[in-house]
């Protein structure tokens, strides 16, 4: 864990996300970086209203001025508390879009739940997650979790988004205290038959990471509810799952257990598509 990409939604203060990006980058000695998006005019106002377009293009402006004006502040904060090297990144742009492009060269992204006016499908969350291309820590509402990493609970069914969460995190998981939230196995392929089948703790073991195994038999509909309480039993600092969309035609919308984690979580949440 080397780069860390922040999505910050207000640069006027301290944001819950960078404070934990901050506390990131100290366990890890690694770079932090922080990226303030902010909408295009183009897709807020329409071209007809020109007296309205004018306004909001001046308030655009001037937003891109404040913007990049805090970057002395915000780099000095960064650094101060934790951050071996740290950046300031502004663009404008559908957010989800942006950080798409620019995660790429990151190892993780930290992202803010944006409060409760979003409860059961939270803003642009499932967009973000969905479309960076990297893993995402999502932060749980209203609280901003503190202090290291030490214990953690991964979710694993078998499918390829699990797997890829869990490879994901191995630099979270190695010499810490691990619980394995085993659910049924998922059919990733049909008609696909492996006659050396994968042994997911054979795997960490692979990778020094010790493991204990608590195995959970739910229905789908009460997996996202039923994480969070081993989760929670275990005192994790840190759960860990794939993000399943919905449906391969509709990835913007993300699948149930997914879903009701991320609206109910009382811990940062590692993801991972």
């Amino acid at each position: 864990m080397r780069d860390i990409l922040v999505h910050v939604r207000n640069f006027e203060n301290c944001t819950p996300a960078l404070r934990y990006g901050s506390q990131l980058a100290a366990q890890f000695g690694a770079s932090l970086a922080g990226l303030y998006a902010f909408p295009s005019p183009d897709y807020v106002a329409p071209a007809y209203e020109p007296e309205l377009m004018a306004a909001i293009l001046e308030n655009t402006r001037e937003l891109e001025r404040q913007a990049l004006s805090a970057k002395a502040s915000i780099l000095r904060w960064m650094t101060e508390n934790g951050a071996g090297k740290a950046e300031w990144l502004v663009a404008e742009g559908n957010a989800a879009d942006v950080l798409t492009q620019a995660a790429s060269r990151f190892d993780a992204l930290v992202l803010e739940h944006p409060g409760d006016e979003h409860r059961d499908s939270p803003s642009d969350l499932p967009e973000l997650v969905l479309k960076s291309g990297v893993p995402c820590i999502v932060l749980p509402r209203a609280i901003t979790p503190s202090g290291p990493i030490e214990r953690v609970a991964v979710a694993w069914n078998g499918s390829a988004e699990a797997m890829r969460a869990v490879h994901a995190a191995i630099p979270f998981l190695r010499g810490k205290s691990v619980i394995l939230l085993v659910g049924p196995e998922q059919e990733t392929y049909q008609r696909v038959f492996w006659k050396t089948p994968f042994r997911i703790r054979e795997y960490l073991d692979s990778h020094d990471v010790d493991v204990w195994p608590r195995v959970i038999n739910v229905h789908d509909e009460d997996a996202g509810a039923e994480l969070l309480k081993h989760a929670m039993e275990f005192k994790a600092d840190l759960l860990v799952m794939g993000a399943y969309g919905h449906s391969r035609f509709s990835e913007w919308m993300l699948g149930g257990a997914t879903r009701h984690v991320l609206a109910h979580a009382h811990l940062p949440v590692l993801l991972r598509h």
